[in-house]
């Protein structure tokens, strides 16, 4: 097991292991939240650094970091196996917000999402999870970010146990100590494990890539709604709803011609009424699919529409469009260029 899959207990049992003290374990977490490796614990001995170092540190390297105009940086990162993934660091008021992948790639096939275009490689493991917090932080600097979001390549939920057990060492008071409130996952609704993931009770805000007001349009440009229902999604995001207390926020890519009508604003709102719930509607970023963004003057009638039907939403701040900022595009330019 790798020095960034352990959760602080286990890294206790390292350190008795290894013939060391228990307060020992809190000094190699206290690096390890800062992004650092073990040649950088320098409270520690060298012989203790050179045996952390034997167990490896796992996780990922930042290979290109972009830094776009608004201030957001693009990670390329590399995983052991060469695997390149993806994450977007991302300044907001209330600090930095790291967007990562959980798979290299994505079988989900959603047609407006440069992700899936190569397919799923594979999951991510534990490590190369917590490693692109891990390596965010060593490039960026301590405090450089204090929420994440699980929205970057892949389906969170399609590598469920990997990504519970994340969660679980993020929001570890011992461990990096994130509040669940500080953390989202999007998921494009996989039903059965929206209510697997309501027994974990892990209480981050769940987002559910919706991004249609009805079955027949979302078949057209999400082929998961073929195993689940519009209806099923909605009814799961209502469970979570209740069983967490936290509401759910349906993400909404408006595309020009497909989903972005009055007309479905309207279905849109009469669909998610009577939960707790907040629409954030997403301009499509990209050439993804061959289709076009909405331009602004249908974007806000959209927004109005939801809203005079009661739905609160808002229109997401673009953010990193000048960096390839949506999911995949930046691996996908890489796999392109690398043959």
């Amino acid at each position: 097991m790798k020095l960034l899959e352990m959760d602080y207990s286990q890294i206790e049992s390292l350190m008795k292991d290894l013939g060391q003290g228990k307060f020992r374990a809190g000094q190699v977490m206290s690096w390890l939240k800062r992004g650092k490796t073990p040649d950088d614990m320098t409270n520690l001995a060298k012989p203790l650094r050179a045996a952390l170092n034997e167990i490896g540190l796992g996780g990922v390297r930042v290979e290109n970091a972009i830094t776009s105009k608004d201030g957001s940086t693009k990670f390329l990162f590399r995983c052991e196996d060469h695997n390149a993934i993806e994450g977007v660091l991302m300044q907001y008021h209330h600090g930095g917000s790291l967007c990562l992948s959980t798979q290299a790639g994505c079988r989900m096939g959603c047609k407006f999402c440069a992700s899936g275009e190569n397919g799923l490689v594979r999951n991510l493991n534990v490590d190369e999870l917590v490693g692109q917090v891990h390596a965010a932080m060593g490039h960026l600097g301590e405090g450089a970010l204090n929420h994440m979001v699980l929205m970057g390549c892949g389906e969170p939920f399609d590598n469920y146990h990997n990504v519970v057990r994340f969660l679980r060492l993020m929001t570890d008071e011992k461990g990096y100590g994130f509040s669940p409130r500080n953390i989202s996952l999007s998921t494009c609704g996989l039903v059965d494990r929206i209510y697997d993931f309501i027994e974990e009770k892990i209480p981050v805000v769940l987002c559910i890539s919706l991004h249609a007001p009805n079955d027949a349009v979302r078949h057209e440009i999400m082929p998961i709604s073929h195993r689940y229902r519009i209806e099923d999604v909605v009814k799961a995001a209502r469970a979570y709803d209740t069983a967490s207390g936290r509401r759910v926020i349906f993400e909404y890519i408006l595309i020009k011609g497909v989903n972005d009508s009055p007309a479905q604003a309207k279905e849109l709102a009469r669909l998610t009424r009577g939960m707790r719930k907040h629409i954030n509607l997403i301009p499509l970023n990209g050439d993804v699919g061959g289709w076009q963004a909405p331009g602004r003057q249908d974007c806000q009638r959209f927004l109005s529409v939801l809203k005079e039907n009661g739905a609160s939403a808002t229109i997401r701040r673009t953010l990193a469009d000048d960096i390839e900022g949506a999911c995949g595009q930046l691996r996908r330019r890489v796999l392109q260029e690398e043959g």
